[in-house]
């Protein structure tokens, strides 16, 4: 199943059931979320128009990693990865446009293209000549097109359940079809209904917090995210990625849950058969964000990786 669906299923969930003033549910006090989640002036920068709320942390001099999080995510999807890899990378991080803190984009564009090129603006205003990428779900697809595109700045490559590869009702080359009662979204998201579209991600119920169900609730409720969210899907027009991924050069690593029950597991053999070179590592105890779930053992493969590709190791 894909994640973008996930929301939907949910938003029907909430229309069909919720129906009463319960349900109803305005956006979040940017102060109030930046005060909660320890928020500072100088966690944003300005790219392309775009407000960006960043995290740039690790030493300067460092190899630079680019964490790039999912659809209806945000930057703290990364935290405990974060936290381990600042040890030794300069770890850069950021909620894409359209998503947490960052909002809307004043451009309208919510297209690939548009993130990949933020993606690039953004290192060139800090300065970074060459990172490698590592991308969950929707920001595995904007990291394999960077690649693709990019690929004399591309140290490294690491693609977490990435999205990418048509599913049943999205087809290539067709514009996605928004589901009229999606348009509800911005006013009723209560955070029951939320955690219950969150579920499919784990493969173990247990292991989803209430901390976390929270932390998307407060980032979904962020200012005008679930209009941008609506506008992403109205814009989303699917390409065969096979003549992407086979320009890319650099060895990849890929990771997967085998329980990941938003992008299936069985997508992993296309992302072998299309890139040149490749690497699977599976979990067969975690589903589709596998960073959250075990962050610990999942990131064990990823600094393997680092290692392997000259870019130091903790």
């Amino acid at each position: 199943m894909r994640q973008p669906l996930v929301i939907v299923f949910f938003l029907l969930a909430a229309c069909l059931l919720g129906g009463g003033i319960w349900a109803y549910t305005p956006d979040a006090s940017k102060a109030a979320l930046e005060a909660r989640y320890n928020v500072a002036p100088t966690d944003y920068i300005d790219v392309d128009h775009v407000h960006l709320h960043y995290k740039d942390t690790g030493p300067k001099g460092a190899p630079v990693v680019v964490l790039l999080h999912g659809f209806g995510s945000s930057l703290q999807t990364w935290d405990a990865w974060s936290e381990r890899l600042s040890t030794s990378y300069r770890v850069i991080r950021f909620d894409l446009p359209g998503f947490g803190l960052t909002g809307a984009d004043p451009s309208g564009d919510y297209s690939d293209d548009r993130s990949v090129r933020i993606l690039f603006d953004l290192l060139d205003r800090l300065g970074i000549a060459k990172a490698t990428l590592i991308g969950n779900s929707m920001g595995g697809k904007i990291a394999w097109k960077s690649a693709a595109s990019h690929p004399t700045r591309i140290d490294g490559l690491v693609l977490i359940s990435p999205d990418g590869y048509a599913s049943p009702g999205f087809e290539y080359g067709k514009r996605q079809t928004v589901p009229m009662m999606m348009y509800a979204l911005p006013y009723a998201m209560p955070k029951s209904m939320l955690r219950d579209s969150i579920l499919p991600a784990y493969a173990d119920p247990a292991h989803l917090s209430d901390a976390t169900v929270t932390r998307y609730w407060d980032m979904m409720r962020a200012p005008a995210v679930r209009e941008a969210i609506i506008e992403r899907l109205r814009q989303t027009i699917l390409e065969d990625p096979r003549p992407a991924l086979q320009e890319i050069a650099v060895p990849v690593l890929l990771i997967w849950g085998e329980k990941d029950g938003m992008i299936p597991f069985r997508n992993a053999q296309d992302y072998l058969g299309a890139l040149k070179s490749a690497q699977l590592v599976s979990f067969p105890d975690l589903g589709h964000v596998p960073q959250e779930e075990d962050p610990d053992r999942s990131l064990k493969p990823v600094l393997t990786y680092l290692t392997a590709r000259r870019v130091g190791g903790p």
